[in-house]
């Protein structure tokens, strides 16, 4: 069961992958095609809006189809995603190539998180997640490196053959050795879900995750660029900070995975605090490379946390409706996401790039302040049946 947990895990890193590995190649996919650094950052706030807009909906509209194949397809997507972005002529092209895959995005979220959960005996599925999510975690100290690095050699295209060969390799993974999933939804079960709906703690939590989505991207979409401009860092340089960077994150997603298992609400408000203090320094420490460079390992070490933090808040408040809980993480996150690029972009070329860490400051010690509000305790509600379970092949 393990092996198909990391099968999972791996199938998380190539969409991770192909989702956040434009950070690092955005100065040069701007200049390659013409446009802005502002304009190419559309590539991920429209990836962001699209998953955003499609959560729950292809959630929903998918929950009767057989779990693995549903991943299989997903998967296939980003492969042809990936191909067809290698040889797009232009900038509309590229966006076209990938918006597609960001539709189905949020269904292989879903289940992945929810089926690791359920191949592993109950007192270790919060671990089997954990592995989930260092998908995500090994992409950023990877995934998002590996590209910019690739890219250093052969050019921006080569970054999304890159992303294909693994979503190729995780497909063919998936279609071989983890079992099938025929869905156990039964009539009127997506009515059920809906229960969730009427929790205010599940809505305070939206909010939260989606304001610290919106901080901690504001900057961190743009900070190939903010080493390159502010920092005065060379592009290698910045590919070997960005590994780093990653590293860290990988000892921040365990250490926050120990912590929230401790106590979910101190280490969401610790987690905050922290990374506004980090935002606050870049700004003084901006162009000192040396001070910077120990800031971003220390960035990385704290950011990694926050989608770990982001899936815990949610899910914790809707254990009715687990693959629907998922979702919501992802669409608000993704939301939050595209709204931090977004307002990164304008700050970028009103401001100037060196002002991104005061935008991020602020929207992370805005979502500090919703966790202090107190809500009543939602009333006890019978937890829905499991969406799908395991056949052996």
């Amino acid at each position: 069961m393990k092996k198909i947990v990391y099968i999972l895990a791996f199938g998380a890193f190539g969409i991770i992958t192909t989702e956040m590995g434009v950070i690092g190649i955005m100065p040069d996919i701007a200049k390659g095609l013409d446009v802005s650094i502002d304009t190419a950052g559309w590539l991920l706030t429209a990836f962001a809006i699209t998953i955003a807009l499609a959560g729950p909906i292809t959630v929903l509209a998918t929950s009767r189809v057989n779990r693995k194949w549903m991943m299989a397809a997903v998967l296939l997507t980003f492969v042809i995603s990936n191909f067809a972005s290698f040889f797009a002529p232009n900038f509309a092209v590229l966006m076209v190539a990938r918006l597609i895959p960001a539709f189905f995005h949020p269904i292989f979220w879903s289940i992945a998180a929810v089926a690791a959960a359920k191949l592993v005996p109950g007192k270790d599925a919060p671990k089997a997640v954990g592995i989930v999510f260092a998908g995500v975690s090994i992409a950023t100290v990877l995934g998002i490196p590996l590209s910019t690095y690739v890219n250093s050699l052969f050019g921006w295209r080569s970054s999304f053959i890159l992303g294909g060969v693994i979503n190729l390799a995780a497909l063919i993974l998936l279609s071989l050795f983890v079992p099938s999933m025929p869905s156990t939804l039964e009539k009127g079960g997506l009515n059920d879900q809906m229960v969730i709906f009427k929790n205010p703690g599940l809505w305070a939590n939206i909010a939260t995750v989606f304001i610290m989505m919106a901080g901690m991207y504001a900057t961190y979409s743009y900070l190939a660029t903010y080493l390159l401009d502010v920092t005065k860092m060379e592009s290698k340089m910045v590919s070997g900070m960005l590994l780093l960077f990653g590293a860290a994150g990988i000892a921040g997603n365990w250490a926050a995975g120990k912590a929230l298992s401790r106590n979910q609400v101190a280490t969401t408000r610790w987690f905050l605090i922290l990374l506004a203090v980090i935002h606050l320094l870049a700004y003084g420490a901006g162009t000192i490379l040396g001070l910077m460079a120990i800031l971003v390992i220390l960035w990385g070490l704290v950011h990694s946390a926050g989608l770990l933090i982001a899936n815990t808040r949610i899910t914790s408040e809707a254990e009715e409706a687990p693959e629907l809980a998922s979702s919501l993480m992802v669409t608000f996150a993704n939301a939050g996401l595209a709204v931090g690029t977004y307002l990164g972009g304008l700050v970028i070329v009103h401001a100037g790039v060196h002002s991104l860490v005061l935008l991020s400051a602020g929207l992370l010690i805005t979502a500090l302040l919703i966790t202090l509000l107190k809500f009543r305790k939602r009333p006890n509600v019978t937890r829905a049946p499991d969406h799908f379970e395991m056949h052996s092949q």
